[in-house]
């Protein structure tokens, strides 16, 4: 029998969530098949969790279709209700929540607790949605015919999730799939499974606790749904899986590609959410206070592990060595610690294989050419002495003239590469001379750099800000970028399409029987 007990910082955040009695998280050494969550800034277990099998995932799936036949039928801004009241929910327990991202991911409480805000907005704004489902209606070039386009739920969808946005990226299309008519299977990330646990969780009280939706088989819980087991035993079924006709997947590039492939091979659809590496072009005519902040938050923030984070700057001749002396400055100044302490900007990476990632990506940097300005190896080594996974921020120049081909991968950790660039043609030119098109974003006060920045000669990526940095999106716009990045639109805008399937329906309402394009038959 199991005689360890959670992560004493874990047992507080549960007290908090109710949850500390849940029966699937487990003691870091409970028996069984189990996946252990490690607290990344102590490099200590915080907790287990029952790896679930694959008939275990094909039971949730029939449980899933099964509720989601009625679902559908409920009138969406009921279904719209039911998810008003998650978002409060969400809000209820906002800083707990927020603090389970944290111990879990790594990312500092304000970031965590950023993170379950995000969930609510993404829940107030399906609200909003669940009566603007609209089609078109459009004129027939037959008499007496009427033509108009509506949207239906898809069905039973899949949404795969990465460890860095544990709640949010799951929120994001489980909002707007709940209001659409869709029921849900949701595979988090084995590396952060009790943020997901709580946030089934909070669901399903919602779930549990109203008198909306009540189907006549079936639980309404499992509208949304929860299963947590390896990329053999679910995720592979899962992809394959002709009863899911939609598959929301966030992660690496190469994970992107095995979802697209096998997806692609059913004709089943993907929302593929996949790598970034974007970049900031900055111009001498820039307001440089504000630039340095977009590049610190861009480049530092979660410690560079964001789909978003800044990890280029093209940096014009005239301006560069300033910037890079006043940016080495400012990394200097970043608070590294224990991601739940106040005052703490940087936490750890996620894991010791992410450390060794950017061990070596700094290793090959320096042998393409490149000139560690600060951090590098040697700050990793100097973050070594305590427990955790640590590392410190990292700015590397690139040789004027040259694009090392390490330049152009995405490395999950906070290297800033610095490019010296003679005006925004070249500029451009090595912006979107890499395989991602996520983000990007210039500086510049000139209407002209701005628009050209933002035009079809631009930025290439499915973001491009002005002003601000990279890292970071509001709900209100739809999300995701082009090239590897998968091509993929979740949250606002339009994006609640990807969660419907369309139909083109006409009605005669004479008493002839015309052919489109004036055929004449018989």
């Amino acid at each position: 029998m199991s005689t360890a007990t959670h992560h004493p910082a874990l047992t507080g955040i549960l007290d908090k969530l109710s949850l500390a009695n849940h029966p699937s998280i487990l003691p870091p050494d409970a028996s069984g098949e189990t996946a252990v969550s490690m607290n990344p800034a102590d490099g200590e277990p915080l907790a287990a969790v029952k790896l679930q099998s694959t008939a275990d995932y094909d039971e949730t799936v029939r449980r899933a279709q099964r509720v989601q036949r009625e679902w559908r039928m409920l009138p969406a801004p009921k279904r719209g209700e039911l998810v008003r009241r998650m978002g409060n929910a969400f809000r209820d327990h906002l800083e707990p929540l927020g603090e389970l991202v944290t111990l879990e991911m790594g990312k500092i409480k304000p970031e965590g607790i950023g993170e379950i805000q995000e969930c609510v907005d993404i829940a107030d704004f399906a609200v909003g949605l669940s009566r603007q489902l609209h089609g078109l209606t459009m004129h027939s070039e037959r008499a007496e015919h009427r033509m108009y386009e509506q949207w239906h739920p898809m069905g039973t969808i899949g949404i795969i999730t990465a460890f860095n946005f544990p709640a949010a990226v799951w929120a994001w299309n489980a909002m707007l799939a709940a209001v659409c008519g869709d029921a849900m299977i949701w595979k988090p990330s084995l590396v952060t499974p009790i943020t997901a646990i709580a946030m089934t969780e909070v669901a399903h009280r919602v779930m549990r606790d109203q008198d909306v939706f009540t189907p006549s088989e079936g639980d309404p819980c499992d509208v949304f749904s929860l299963i947590i087991g390896t990329d053999q035993e679910i995720g592979e079924p899962m992809i394959a899986d002709r009863r899911l006709p939609l598959i929301s997947a966030t992660g690496s590039c190469r994970m992107g590609r095995r979802v697209g492939e096998v997806v692609g091979g059913r004709l089943g659809r993907c929302l593929l959410e996949l790598g970034g590496n974007n970049a900031i072009v900055l111009m001498p005519d820039a307001d440089m206070e504000l630039a340095i902040r977009g590049i610190l938050f861009g480049a530092v923030g979660t410690a560079g592990q964001r789909c978003t984070t800044t990890r280029r700057l093209l940096c014009h001749t005239d301006v560069v060595d300033d910037v890079v002396g006043t940016l080495k400055n400012a990394y200097g100044s970043v608070p590294i610690g224990d991601p739940l302490d106040a005052g703490t900007l940087m936490g750890p990476l996620i894991s010791d294989d992410s450390v060794a990632a950017m061990r070596d990506a700094i290793g090959e940097a320096v042998a393409q050419g490149c000139t560690v300005e600060c951090g590098g190896v040697e700050g990793i080594d100097r973050q070594a002495a305590k427990p955790g996974h640590y590392v410190e921020p990292t700015i590397i120049r690139v040789p004027k003239g040259a694009v090392p081909a390490i330049t152009k991968d995405e490395t999950f950790a906070p290297i800033l590469y610095v490019f010296e660039i003679d005006g925004l043609d070249e500029a451009m030119a090595i912006h979107n001379d890499v395989d991602q098109g996520l983000s990007s974003a210039i500086f510049t006060d000139s209407v002209r750099s701005a628009e050209r920045f933002l035009s079809h000669a631009g930025s290439d990526c499915g973001i491009a800000n002005v002003n601000i940095g990279t890292s970071g999106a509001e709900i209100g716009g739809a999300f995701g970028g082009e090239k590897d990045t998968g091509g993929g639109r979740e949250s606002g805008s339009d994006a609640w399409r990807a969660y419907m399937r369309r139909q083109t329906c006409t009605i005669n309402w004479g008493t002839d029987l015309p052919l489109a394009q004036d055929i004449a038959f018989g």
